[in-house]
Formats: C-alpha cells, structure tokens, sequence
C-alpha cells in the first residue's frame, strides 16, 4: 500500500487531479468533457471509487462512499463545490475559461446551487451501471 501511495504522490506532481463520482451520469459526462476539451492534457482524472480516487477524497474531506462534491487537487491546495467548478474552467482555456464570471455570485449562493445539484443528481441524471471507462487515447491521464 506505501508503494502505491507513493507512486500516487508522484503522479499527482504531473498536474491538477480532479476526484469525481464515477458511478454518477453528470459527473462521468463531465470527466469525459474535460478530456475532450483539455487540449494541454492539463488535467488528470480520478473517479472516487479508484482506489486512488478515493484516498484523494478521503484526504481532503469527502467520504467516497457517499461523495457529495467534486475535488480538484492542484499540489497542496484543494478546491471543491463551485470553486473547483471555477478552477477547471480556467484551466480548460476559452471559451470554457468564461465561467470565471460566475466569482461576482457569492460563494455561499454558488455552493448552495452547487450542493442542490450534488444531492439530486441521481435523480436528475441518473446513475452509471457500470465503470467510468476512458476513451483509449485518455487513459495515461485516469489515475
């Protein structure tokens, strides 16, 4: 297991790591979104219920069991709920770089929606029967 982690931290010094609930529709559509649309491969992708995903989670406060927000590791830092929403958009570039405009919403009433979303998005969405499995050309960058 030490081995494993280790190789995990140094994986995570490649880039920004974003932690999403794999067994969620929204959540996988958007991983694939990102993956589509980072043409820097900037970011790397971990569904929760890896078990480097769910280590990352865990380290920054969220259960993977019950995940209730996405993550995205940049080093040290961490963001989750609307900020990591915001963080990501600036790292895709424009156009998607646009969604900085939503920082004039307060935080509270951004992780509000946010939060409203998370908690529904089954019910909404609906919910994967199956892995979240990466286009071949996007494997190298799923944790």
């Amino acid at each position: 297991m030490r081995l494993y982690l280790r190789r995990m931290e140094q994986d995570l010094d490649i880039g920004p790591v974003i932690v999403f609930d794999g067994d969620c529709v929204l959540c996988s559509a958007s991983a694939q979104f990102v993956l589509r649309h980072d043409r820097a491969a900037r970011f790397r992708l971990a569904a929760m219920q890896s078990p480097a995903g769910a280590e990352l989670a865990r380290r920054h406060g969220i259960n993977p069991e019950e995940p209730q927000s996405i993550v995205l590791v940049a080093g040290p830092k961490a963001f989750t709920d609307s900020d990591a929403i915001i963080a990501i958009g600036q790292g895709l570039g424009w156009p998607w770089k646009a969604v900085l405009a939503l920082r004039i919403v307060p935080k509270r009433l951004r992780d509000a929606a946010y939060r409203f979303i998370a908690r529904n998005r089954y019910r909404l969405f609906g919910r994967r029967d199956g892995c979240f499995v990466p286009a071949p050309e996007h494997r190298s960058r799923i944790l």
